[in-house]
């Protein structure tokens, strides 16, 4: 079972609050839609301009966060 990211959830919230499919987040972004699925599915190797384009329709972008080491 794949856990939900907030990277997921933000996507998954955002395509449906606009009320289109993965089908059609595909074509908009201009990736597969194998991508789009993919994303969602929380797969864990994905490209980053691709995610970026998925991204940039919802006004988002990757970028930095930092996080504490376990030793801090």
């Amino acid at each position: 079972m794949t856990e939900k990211t907030p990277l997921i959830n933000f996507v998954k919230d955002k395509r449906k609050l606009t009320g289109i499919t993965q089908i059609e987040l595909a074509e908009k972004a201009d990736v597969g839609l194998k991508s789009v699925r993919d994303l969602e599915q929380g797969k864990k190797t994905l490209r980053m301009d691709t995610v970026n384009k998925i991204l940039a329709l919802f006004g988002a972008e990757l970028g930095p966060i930092e996080t504490k080491r376990k030793n801090e």
